[in-house]
């Protein structure tokens, strides 16, 4: 017994130290295609339109709630954290899904929420002991499952539009029909991370018999006020602004509703605090620098937008 974990230890040291030297694993090997829905548009044509009121219904669901560490969710490094005195602890959140009903195009979510299926038996639907170590599924605490959400609009989703591809943000995919469309930010898939050892085994897992995944048309915007912006349905009621930093092809979503201009951040910010304060995420985030780049940018949006109502990655 004693040499078969010996030599699996060897096995997985040496994988490991094999990918470091390759650069590490991608996110995900799911396929990956150009999206047949949206156009490049510019935050001028966006800022246009941001404060008329739109068509799009929207209600943010809090699927559950987690505690995660607040060195994940906020950099206690930065000078503001510290001046604070901000120390790592369980910081209590809520994983989201957004439910966005388009008048002619139908019924979306942005982000998944979380499937009762991965909460009672993660390891059947992917999630691995490695990743359970790593991210406590256990303490996950179900409000309003996926299943639940699809049932109050009789099933019928047209698309899920990704923030990003981290477990918590595609834990509702088990309930999710395999026919239905995904969308995701440029190179959210391919960039290499020693993390992806971990977690993308178990991502492929989550998005195995699912429909290809496909990438936001962004194109540089004109005004450079953004790194790209992408008008999801042609009619100016739904934007997708590329946020990259938090991973690669992080995005956020600006809806206009009829009550009014929705930002839906994504986890380019996802804690009260980090938004008031302009602070990035911590540990969980690929490259903190790119994140506050593009955090600043929201937080520039709304300032010339007041009107915005802002939900953020993981806390209200």
């Amino acid at each position: 017994m004693k040499n078969t974990l010996a030599h699996n230890v060897f096995v997985a040291l040496s994988t490991l130290v094999a990918v470091y030297a390759l650069g590490g694993c991608v996110a995900t090997s799911h396929p990956v295609v150009h999206s047949t829905l949206g156009r490049p548009s510019s935050s001028a044509e966006m800022e246009r339109l941001i404060d008329l009121p739109g068509p799009i219904e929207l209600n943010t669901v809090a699927s559950a709630d987690w505690v995660a560490p607040l060195s994940g969710l906020l950099n206690l490094n930065s000078e503001t954290a510290k001046k604070a005195n901000l120390i790592d602890r369980q910081e209590p959140i809520q994983v989201y899904a957004h439910v966005l009903r388009h008048p002619q195009r139908g019924v979306y979510l942005v982000d998944t929420g979380v499937s009762q299926k991965l909460v009672d038996n993660p390891s059947k639907v992917g999630l691995n002991w490695l990743i359970l170590k790593a991210i406590p599924i256990k303490d996950m605490k179900i409000r309003k499952s996926t299943a639940e959400m699809l049932n109050d609009v009789d099933g019928k989703l047209a698309g899920v539009f990704f923030t990003h591809l981290h477990i918590d943000h595609i834990s509702g995919m088990p309930d999710i029909p395999g026919s239905v469309p995904l969308y995701i930010g440029p190179s959210e898939t391919g960039e290499k991370s020693i993390v992806n050892l971990i977690v993308g085994g178990p991502t492929n897992e989550l998005l195995e018999g699912k429909q290809l995944l496909q990438e936001w048309p962004f194109q540089s915007d004109p005004e450079q006020q953004f790194e790209g912006v992408v008008d999801i349905f042609g009619d100016g009621s739904v934007f997708a602004i590329s946020a990259p930093g938090h991973t690669a092809g992080s995005v956020a979503y600006l809806v206009r509703t009829s009550h009014g201009p929705v930002l839906l951040t994504g986890d380019t910010c996802h804690t009260r605090w980090g938004w008031e304060n302009t602070v990035e995420p911590g540990d969980f985030t690929r490259d903190a620098s790119r994140n506050l780049i593009n955090l600043k940018r929201l937080k520039a949006l709304v300032a010339r937008h007041p009107s915005i109502d802002v939900r953020l990655g993981h806390q209200p």
